[in-house]
């Protein structure tokens, strides 16, 4: 968590040589508060715990079932109800009924907000006042009292009036009254014109004019129990208080000045929304959505977000009131005005010296965050956006405690290191350089004690053992807002036009002594600047010889690494061919099978369809034979009746010549019928022989489609060397 100091005085935009000067050689201010820091430079995550009392209606529905035992003052036990799911044992474990947890510090239901802010946030209000960062976040469950923790109630305020009501009562009679000097994006200060003065009332006085008085509702300081206005008969005591407390920092800030801004926005269904700026009137008109940007040292802000100068606890406690109008909120089972959205209040205190022309001795920032409430959507039977809603902050909430999950491993040096998923969430993006040593983060647990919700509570118990492990590291700086005759350490007048617009010239983290060159000749500061222009004249010569080195060696790996690749790829092509290769060689083989059967089938087919069984010709030829034997003896018979054929020797040789040509006959006809079946057979040979003529050609086009593919496959791996080619320089331009 070694991470830059984000907050400190810084200069923005180009404006006359006249521009705000200011102190380069001054610490962050977010050390400031570490000089005073008796636990060291680690510290753990502070995690408060407070528990709302049970309403009227949870105590006729039988809530209270004493869940939740308070053991002392750090400590307490969660006892199981019976309709727990925890109570239910499964695979993976057994049903366990009673959980212990320990806290910074236990507030009981009976805890009024007095105590609360006296018990949490005096001691973060004090560092903050002394130039510490400071983040305050209430996490807890749907309808835990998170909102009220924050903000109270017109009656009893919560931390964050108590909170502005003491910053005022520190910096009273030392304000700066002007609005020219205003924050904008990061850490930056940007000195306002005339003109740019009058644009900021002027938003002001509408800002304040949207809101309708409400004299009896709105709250003012003097009715805050327990730290009111001067003029309130109580007030003596708090501001003596407030005085033994903090009289080693007046005694130091009696010569400055202090300038303190606010900015109001949400986090909804993660999309950021400037809860200052006023809703569309219109229906097709939409709320602006604000970006989340980085300066040049990594740190977020919202950009664009109205920051609002407060003269007073009351003109802040406006604005809050007008923020909340415009908040998103919802009615659900659980809740009757849910929020549903995560709304971050933050106060931006500037320090500046009494002079005619102020210098920035240091930018503070406290910022408060109510967290909307995880809930389950059966419980609290949400649909349509409401459910949407809910699982937008149920996933901020999951990668918020992944976040703080992964820091407490990261503490561990025998674990492997984990990514903390910071960048996941709108959310996170905005805590990140709290937990990462830019300032300290506090935590405020908000549970009830109703059975009900006891599982969800379980499960915020468990995640608030985790934040408590979260070691917190402050860089160790000592840093003094004056030096001695309560002269400003160093003092340049330096405008806006030498600075860069995103620098931050309060991180000269290099420069850790104190040197007072006020007292140096005009001789040796010539003399210690040409030394400083030789050095940089050196360094820049040796970081360009770094540098051409550098890209030669890149070049050169970047040449290998092409050279490797090209020949990877010839590679796969000799192997792409030889599979091609063997794929046609044996289609095409199949090929010639296939053609050589499907002639035999059509030659068989032929052949079937003129086939005459040796049966059925048989008993066809001795059909024929007795129609001949018919035939010659009705022509015997007819001879004889006419007399024509006379009795003679040769009759005997007559009938055997007649048999004779009969046999003869038959044998003519079967050499016929031979003779047929021989012409068939040479017209399938010839037919077989054009098929066999025609396999060339047909080898021939396998042939082509295989140089087709070949050629293919060399254009791929020409174009895809070409593409590499192009990514690469070659060493010679590089060098």
């Amino acid at each position: 968590m070694n991470c830059q100091e984000r907050h400190g005085m810084s200069t923005m935009d180009s404006v006359s040589p006249e521009d705000l000067p200011t102190q380069t050689e001054l610490p962050d201010v977010s050390s400031v508060g570490e000089q005073q820091e008796t636990e060291g430079q680690y510290q753990p995550l502070k995690v408060y715990l407070r528990v709302r009392p049970y309403s009227k209606a949870e105590l006729e529905n039988n809530e209270d079932q004493e869940c939740l035992i308070i053991e002392n003052q750090e400590t307490v036990t969660l006892q199981s109800p019976k309709e727990s799911a925890t109570m239910r044992p499964n695979e993976k474990r057994i049903g366990q009924s009673a959980h212990q947890f320990t806290f910074t510090q236990v507030f009981g239901p009976d805890t009024t907000q007095s105590e609360f802010f006296e018990g949490t946030m005096k001691e973060i209000v004090k560092a903050y006042i002394d130039g510490m960062n400071g983040l305050v976040f209430a996490y807890g469950v749907t309808n835990a009292g998170k909102s009220f923790t924050i903000q109270g109630c017109p009656k009893d305020g919560g931390i964050l009036p108590r909170s502005l009501d003491m910053i005022f009562n520190h910096i009273r009679g030392r304000q700066y009254t002007k609005m020219d000097l205003k924050p904008c994006f990061g850490n930056q200060i940007k000195r306002l014109n005339d003109m740019q003065v009058k644009q900021e009332e002027s938003m002001k006085a509408a800002l304040f004019a949207s809101l309708k008085e409400e004299t009896e509702n709105t709250w003012k300081p003097t009715t805050i129990s327990g730290i009111p206005e001067s003029t309130s008969p109580s007030c003596n005591s708090t501001s003596l208080a407030l005085d033994h407390l903090d009289s080693e920092a007046f005694d130091n800030c009696q010569r400055t000045l202090a300038s303190l801004w606010v900015s109001f926005f949400e986090i909804y269904n993660e999309y950021v929304y400037d809860l200052l700026d006023l809703l569309p009137t219109l229906k097709n008109q939409k709320r602006k959505v604000l970006r989340i940007c980085e300066d040049q040292g990594g740190n977020s802000y919202v950009k664009d977000l109205k920051w609002i100068n407060t003269k007073s606890a009351e003109e802040a406690c406006k604005i809050l009131k007008i923020g909340n109008k415009n908040r998103s909120l919802a009615c659900t089972r659980m809740n009757q005005q849910s929020s549903r959205s995560h709304s971050i209040f933050s106060i931006r205190l500037l320090s500046l010296t009494d002079d005619d022309v102020p210098h920035i001795l240091g930018v503070s920032e406290l910022s408060l965050c109510d967290l909307a409430g995880s809930e389950r959507c059966h419980k609290a039977q949400t649909f349509g956006d409401r459910l949407k809603e809910a699982g937008n902050i149920n996933n901020s909430l999951l990668i918020l405690g992944k976040c703080i999950a992964a820091l407490k491993q990261n503490q561990n040096p025998k674990l492997r290191p984990a990514y903390i998923p910071f960048r996941e969430s709108k959310l996170t993006r905005l805590f990140q350089p709290f937990f990462c040593g830019k300032g300290k983060a506090c935590m405020i647990v908000n549970i009830n004690q109703c059975a009900s919700t006891y599982d969800e509570t379980l499960h915020v118990m468990k995640f608030s053992a985790v934040a408590k492990q979260v070691i917190q590291t402050f860089p160790h700086k000592i840093f003094d807002y004056f030096g001695r005759e309560s002269k400003p350490t160093v003092h340049f007048d330096i405008s806006a036009e030498q600075l860069p617009e995103d620098t931050d010239i309060s991180s000269s983290s290099e420069a850790e002594e104190e040197i007072d060159i006020t007292i140096m000749s005009h001789e040796d500061l010539l003399k210690m600047t040409e030394i400083l222009k030789d050095k940089l004249t050196a360094e820049r010569q040796s970081k360009l010889l770094l540098e051409v080195q550098i890209r030669k060696e890149m070049a050169e790996a970047m040449f290998q690494q092409l050279m490797e690749t090209e020949k990877a790829w010839s590679k796969r092509l000799e192997d792409l061919k030889e599979s091609y290769e063997e794929k046609l060689e044996s289609k095409f083989e199949m090929y010639k099978e296939a053609i050589k059967k499907h002639a035999y089938m059509c030659a068989m087919e032929q052949i079937e369809e003129h086939y005459v069984p040796v049966e059925e010709f048989i008993a066809e030829q001795a059909k024929v034979e007795d129609r001949e034997m018919k035939i010659i003896q009705l022509k015997q018979k007819l001879g004889e009746q006419n007399g024509l054929l006379p009795e003679s020797p040769n009759s005997n040789s007559t009938e055997e010549n007649i048999n004779r040509d009969i046999k003869c006959r038959a044998v003519q006809r079967a050499s016929d019928a031979l003779q047929r079946q021989c012409e068939e057979k040479d017209e399938v040979t010839i037919k077989i022989l054009a098929c066999v003529e025609r396999l060339p050609v047909a080898l021939g086009l396998l042939d082509d489609c295989q140089d087709c593919d070949v050629a293919a496959l060399g254009e791929k791996q020409a174009r895809m060397l070409a593409g590499l080619w192009v990514h690469v320089p070659s060493p010679a331009l590089s060098l």
